[in-house]
């Protein structure tokens, strides 16, 4: 008999199913079983992206004290998929426990020796209550999580009333679902030892947070941004952003007196499209944007360039996913982060906004457009797939309803009749930012054209030298003054004095928080600061300045954050040691620690008298 993992309420749950199963909203029902009873849970949906059929994962992770981030290794593994069987039982900590269908009996070389195997016959349930072939296949899910309900001590009545609302009106679905939580639950309790040496104990320590993806979340801060047009194609991860922002529309963007719709969404026929009718919206006035991933980001270039280049308000939200080329589109990194900052031809720079939770998403998701309004240029909201399609403990959104809109520096009707001045790229107060007219404002004053070709300070045709120097150094100066409209960096300082510091940005910040947490109980003690957003503030290269060393941490293989410190914050790259991960799951708190106590056992000068005992 194997050792036990023992723990309460801190322990990690994966699901091993087949793509196209219904595992998926069996799955959610588990984790969010325990979330019902108090304990905070953090769930990851990692699937193929094929239609049906190839290897899904579902991972949950159950600690009370709030981490969110994946930590590394599983405790238990309900293994329902026989073709990833090895790679499944591998991941399992010693001790930790196997849960199976034992239906049919499986060789002894397909178990380990220190690991608890846990079998129940699923199938036989199933054949045995159910004649429907889709019916078994669907309910098998369900009856599994009753048996998981009895073996962790979760409590029925929370499953239950989550059944109750998810098929509220529907009376034979509800029922059909508690008969196969049942039949689970009652096989477990007169069959098997229960609990394991893992468990659930009702607690509260969920609070007043929400559970939320940041997909939902940056849509909802589009509406509550003054977003009137979203114009897309779909992709993997974004696509649910899209399909949120009309939801919220329907709800929020409909006159109740009229019932007339007070927003535009248009399925472009490609991405070139979507970001055309962005930009076109934005030029016009409306607050507008765009939602995509790597591949799309690629086809916008020329369109990038052109609203860069003429100043055109738009918004592009990037959940980022693995490339290059088509990639892994169902999995995570942070990898367009040069990409977008450089986006098109020529000398370009873009602002850049780094959510880290669905919160964020939220907020940045409203301030994106505040910002591309005043700065008259696109505004990326940098967020991934782990961010995006994951749901998360999330503080609940604020909104302080006395905001106003900051539409940035618009000439009116009457500052025109009044005979001001009209340059459309002219700089009149020194921050790099001219005023614009909407459309119309004027019948005879204010009109521009707007062009992709050099200009000079009054919108006409320009190819002298002097006119394109002039324009290029006032877009630099006004992204300059974007350093101080990007949120700014947030320090974590450890608790003792601290010879090392890491900055990391976006989904890192998860797993980051119990990295430091883990490795200060270890003496490895780091003063963190989170990267918010690009230009990169002065902040940022004084952290780095005030450290022997530096750990930037980030999910993709070329350093691309630390290219940018380099390149735009003039950091000494000899201080800055990269911690890189890029397999396309969400990085572990387990890896921060393994690589910045490796890297700081090698930096760290021993006294000569302790080295030398």
């Amino acid at each position: 008999m194997a050792k036990r993992v023992e723990a309460v309420n801190d322990f990690v749950v994966k699901f091993a199913n087949v793509n196209g199963s219904g595992s998926a909203s069996a799955n959610e029902l588990f984790a969010r079983s325990i979330l019902r009873m108090g304990v905070p849970v953090s769930s990851r949906n990692i699937f193929p992206s094929n239609i049906q059929g190839l290897p899904t994962w579902y991972e949950v992770r159950v600690n009370e004290r709030g981490y969110q981030g994946r930590r590394g290794g599983v405790d238990l593994t309900v293994a329902m998929n026989p073709e990833t069987w090895a790679q499944d039982v591998r991941e399992i900590e010693p001790g930790g426990y196997l849960f199976y269908d034992n239906s049919k009996p499986l060789p002894q070389s397909k178990f380990r020796d220190d690991v608890n195997v846990i079998g129940v016959p699923l199938t036989e349930i199933c054949n045995a209550s159910y004649s429907d072939a889709r019916q078994r296949q669907l309910f098998k899910n369900i009856i599994y999580v009753g048996a998981l309900s009895a073996l962790l001590e979760i409590d029925p009545n929370e499953i239950e009333r989550l059944f109750s609302e998810q098929f509220k009106g529907k009376e034979a679905l509800l029922q059909s679902n508690i008969k196969a939580l049942r039949l689970g639950r009652d096989y477990v309790l007169q069959h098997l030892p229960c609990p394991l040496g893992i468990r659930v104990r009702r607690a509260s320590a969920v609070g007043n947070r929400i559970f939320v993806d940041g997909n939902s979340a940056t849509a909802l801060g589009a509406v509550y941004g003054g977003a009137t047009v979203c114009a897309w194609y779909p992709i993997t991860p974004s696509s649910s952003l899209a399909e949120a922002f009309i939801h919220h529309c329907q709800k929020y963007r409909v006159d109740p007196a009229t019932g007339n719709h007070r927003y535009a969404i248009v399925q472009a026929e490609d991405e070139l499209a979507s970001i055309g009718i962005a930009i076109g919206a934005g030029w016009n006035g409306a607050r507008a944007f765009t939602c995509t991933s790597g591949p799309g980001i690629s086809l916008m270039q020329e369109f990038i360039g052109l609203a860069y280049f003429a100043e055109v308000p738009v918004v592009i939200i990037d959940v980022q996913r693995g490339g290059p080329s088509t990639g892994m589109p169902t999995r995570t990194q942070q990898s367009d982060l040069l990409a977008c900052a450089y986006a098109s031809h020529g000398d370009t720079k873009h602002v850049l906004l780094f959510p880290e939770d669905p919160t964020e998403c939220f907020e940045f998701g409203a301030q994106a457009f505040d910002l591309a309004d005043r700065l008259q240029t696109p505004v990326f909201v940098m967020t991934d797939l782990d961010i995006g399609m994951n749901t998360r403990l999330s503080d609940p959104f604020q909104w302080d309803d006395t905001r106003a809109l900051d539409r940035g520096k618009v000439m009116s009707y009457e500052d025109l009749e009044a005979g001001k001045d009209f340059g459309r790229y002219l700089d009149v107060d020194g921050d790099g930012i001219p005023y614009r007219t909407y459309p119309g404002t004027h019948p005879t004053r204010g009109a521009f054209f707007t062009r992709g070709t050099t200009k000079d300070r009054y919108a006409r045709y320009s190819e002298a030298g002097p006119d394109y120097v002039d324009n290029m150094q006032r877009l630099l100066r006004k992204f300059d003054t974007a350093k101080a409209m990007v949120p700014k960096p947030l320090l974590r300082p450890a608790a003792r004095p601290a010879r090392f510091g890491a900055v990391y940005y976006g989904s890192t910040s998860a797993a980051m928080q119990e990295a430091l947490d883990v490795l200060s109980d270890r003496g490895i003690h780091v003063n963190a600061l989170r990267v918010r957003g690009f230009p990169f503030q002065d902040e940022i290269a004084d952290f780095v300045a005030s450290h022997p060393w530096v750990f930037v941490v980030e999910q993709n293989r070329d350093a691309q954050l630390k290219t940018l410190l380099v390149n735009e914050a003039k950091v000494n790259p000899a201080r800055l040691i990269s911690v890189l991960h890029y397999d396309g799951t969400p990085i572990t708190a387990r890896y921060i620690v393994e690589q910045i106590a490796q890297h700081a056992a090698a930096r760290t000068v021993l006294p000569f008298r302790k080295a030398a005992s």
